[in-house]
């Protein structure tokens, strides 16, 4: 938690589970994790 992920423009998926929304991607798509 308090992480800040960088990743491409078009990666991942948008999936909403009950009132959450999650973006789902490949681990190939992340570009840096700043914390």
């Amino acid at each position: 938690k308090g992480q800040e992920v960088l990743f491409t423009s078009y990666a991942g998926t948008e999936v909403k589970v009950g009132n959450k929304d999650y973006l789902i991607m490949d681990e190939s798509d992340i570009l840096a994790i700043v914390e």
